[in-house]
């Protein structure tokens, strides 16, 4: 009985040791050759988006794509490379999909004014739709002669019938 309870013991063990290595995300360990390399390079990261997830940072995101990109920043700031080189060399491979604020050019307009303009359409829709109930208070709400005797008829009407 022993020894079926120390080898299920030693069973779960092994598949939780299993279980815990398979969901461990690996560390980037890059040596910069100064701090500021570091700083500069973790700051250009922040700034790139990966192309794989889409809605992470190079440096939140976990996949393969983002692994490389990363070690492609850090070894061109090592190298000495200017931070406007290393933009380029992103979105001349990747599009500029892997900048969080693209550039204002002829291909980003709607990106940049389409707030803008939808924040307009609504403040002029809500104007008109606004101006429209207060057209509609303001109408004079008098009844004529002959509308008057019909309700005042049917409001006799009423009253004898209680």
């Amino acid at each position: 009985m022993k020894f079926i309870f120390k080898m299920m013991v030693a069973c779960t063990s092994l598949l939780l040791t299993l279980t815990l290595t398979v969901m461990a995300t690996p560390v980037d360990t890059y040596e910069f050759q100064s701090v500021d390399n570091q700083q500069r390079a973790l700051s250009l990261a922040h700034q790139l988006r990966c192309p794989q997830c889409q809605n992470q940072n190079l440096v939140d995101s976990n996949s393969p794509v983002a692994q490389d990109l990363r070690l492609e920043v850090y070894t061109m700031v090592d190298e000495g490379k200017s931070d406007s080189e290393i933009i380029e060399f992103m979105t001349s491979r990747y599009g500029d999909f892997v900048l969080y604020n693209p550039k204002l050019d002829s291909k980003t307009y709607i990106l940049w004014l389409g707030p803008f303009g939808l924040l307009v359409l609504g403040l002029f829709i809500g104007f008109i739709f606004v101006r429209k109930q207060r057209i509609q208070a303001t109408e004079s709400t008098t009844l004529s002669t002959e509308q008057q005797a019909e309700l005042d008829a049917l409001l006799n009407r009423s009253k004898t019938t209680k």
